[in-house]
């Protein structure tokens, strides 16, 4: 309730609110603000201007998106490739040249990640900035940056620059940032990871950047070993196990069923959890003091995420992927098989199987083959181009200047344009209001899922049911979405304090059903309940000033 009257009374009330109705759209951002490419007077935009006014220039021609970049290519790179199977050490090999460079930024696709990273180089004495959309923690004297993909800045010059996950470029929906981050970042070295099935396809974008481009494979560190059976009865469970199926509903069925049995608790991992409370269901499974000492997790595992796991369990091989259900890909396969047997865990060897007999053959026929080849990168017009384009027909209404520039877009074979049906639904709206171009265009690529009906109903009462949960982790987008607002729209979202606060009890508030909606053996863990916990944590008064249903009296 708190939660929703604070983002109707400052969100729903500014002439930016557009972003946060239904049906907006979730693209992540795909420039920091200092992006040369996000101003319309910057260096590169002379230099459109310039080929544009000489009657040389197609603004809608994307064959050679690698000339956005000039900075860059006044570089001559050293591009290392690091390829090969998860748990192979690509990454740790990046990391270690990262770690010895004078300046450096490290690109992941998560939050999590990024996080790690910064973590990881703070503990070592290299100071590191953690930049993502929604959280800004910076270090003074920090030469080093730790991003998502999307926030990688491109105007600063760097002697190492890590991308992690570089197959995703061939993501529909977020491909562009890691083709952005590919071509655009500034750097002496840059080291690349990610599955071999995109090698061919990066040798032949750099090609044209004259980058001198080394691959370097790798093997899997630790064995990986496709059982031949079935789990069978859920009485053959053990500690270190990972179940992974594909909706919030079956998580939590799983969750149920494991812990019903009597022998095992059950951490959670999915990607709709706040990032905070993703991080310490992690940290308990990983914790081997705790109670749980299995996991039930969405394949937001396959991302990297450092989990000491024994064995994978395929629930099912079925994923709905926002259209159709389909089987899983041989790349998913891999992906989050691969996260079985970390190197260096207390599971020196991974195991993975599936909870049906039926799903083995599709397991076993995936682990044999070679990820297929990733044909294409994903691209989007910068804000530039789109600026020009405006120009050029006269006018600011943004919706009509995306739909033409997309359908007169020419691309080169190596690369395909991102989906955009949502962002052009978002454009339609903002049209209405009194913005500029460039507003327009920043609420079009704000992090809000059009698919999530946000709920607005009570933020302090601790969810009972999966609806309950979903509304709440609808409320905790919201608030993540006026924070990513906030640092870039400051004057129309001045309460970025309240609202991460906010955030942090919504996160605690799940954390309580996570624990709630567990089996309790007598006497190991005792539930504690959510206006209690949350008091002990958020000063009483602060508390009743957000949220008018908690007593602030003294007690």
């Amino acid at each position: 309730m708190a939660a929703a009257a604070l983002l109707r009374r400052r969100v729903l009330s500014s002439p930016h609110a557009v972003s946060s109705c239904r049906n907006a759209v979730h693209v992540h951002c795909p420039f920091s603000i200092s992006d040369p490419h996000s101003v319309v007077n910057s260096t590169n935009s002379r230099f459109w201007r310039s080929y544009h006014n000489s009657g040389k220039f197609d603004l809608t021609d994307m064959t050679h998106p690698h000339m956005w970049y000039p900075k860059a290519r006044e570089k001559k790179r050293n591009v290392y490739l690091h390829v090969g199977p998860t748990n192979s050490g690509k990454t740790y090999n990046a990391l270690k040249r990262l770690e010895a460079s004078s300046s450096g930024v490290y690109c992941g696709p998560l939050r999590l990640l990024a996080r790690e990273v910064a973590q990881r180089l703070n503990k070592i004495n290299v100071p590191c900035n953690l930049i993502t959309g929604q959280e800004r923690d910076e270090i003074e004297g920090a030469k080093h940056t730790s991003v998502t993909v999307e926030m990688a800045d491109v105007t600063t010059e760097y002697q190492c620059a890590v991308i992690d996950e570089i197959q995703m470029v061939g993501c529909k929906s977020r491909g562009f940032s890691f083709t952005r981050a590919l071509l655009g970042l500034c750097s002496d070295e840059l080291h690349v990871c990610g599955d071999p099935a995109a090698v061919p396809l990066i040798q032949r974008i750099l090609e044209a950047t004259g980058d001198l481009v080394t691959v370097q494979y790798y093997e899997r560190l630790s064995p990986l070993v496709p059982l031949k059976s079935p789990l069978g009865s859920f009485s053959n469970i053990k500690a270190g196990d990972c179940f992974v199926t594909f909706s919030r509903r079956g998580i939590y069925s799983l969750k149920k069923r494991i812990e019903m049995e009597g022998k095992h608790l059950c951490s959670v991992v999915y990607g709709s959890l706040p990032p905070e409370t993703r991080t310490k269901q992690a940290t308990m499974f990983n914790d081997d003091t705790s109670d749980l000492n299995v996991l039930v997790a969405s394949d937001a595992i396959g991302m990297g995420l450092n989990l000491n796991i024994s064995r994978i369990i395929f629930s099912t091989m079925m994923k709905f992927d926002g259209f159709n259900f389909r089987e899983l890909t041989i790349s998913e396969i891999k992906q989050i098989a691969g996260r079985a047997g970390r190197y260096g865990s207390k599971f020196p060897v991974g195991e993975v199987t599936c909870l049906d007999a039926e799903d083995l053959p599709l397991l076993h026929s995936s682990l044999k083959s070679p990820s297929p080849i990733i044909e294409r990168a994903g691209l989007f017009p910068t804000f530039d181009l789109l600026a020009l384009y405006s120009r050029l027909h006269g006018t600011d209404f943004f919706h009509p200047i995306l739909e033409r520039f997309l359908e007169k877009a020419k691309l080169s074979p190596d690369y395909f344009i991102a989906e955009c049906e949502d962002m052009l639904k978002v454009a339609a709206i903002v049209d209405d209001l009194p913005l500029g171009l460039y507003d327009k265009y920043l609420f079009c690529i704000s992090p809000v899922d059009t698919r999530d009906d946000i709920s607005v109903q009570g933020l302090v009462q601790v969810p009972k049911t999966h609806n309950q949960l979903k509304e709440l982790e609808s409320v905790h987008k919201v608030l993540e979405l006026y924070v990513w607002l906030s640092f870039r729209v400051e004057d129309s979202f001045p309460d970025r304090e309240v609202a991460a606060s906010q955030k942090s009890i919504c996160s605690m508030l799940i954390e309580e059903y996570l624990e709630r909606s567990g089996w309790q053996p007598q006497g190991r863990r005792k539930f504690l309940g959510g206006p209690q916990k949350l008091l002990r944590k958020y000063d009483a008064s602060q508390m009743h000033k957000y949220f008018q249903e908690v007593d602030a009296r003294p007690k």
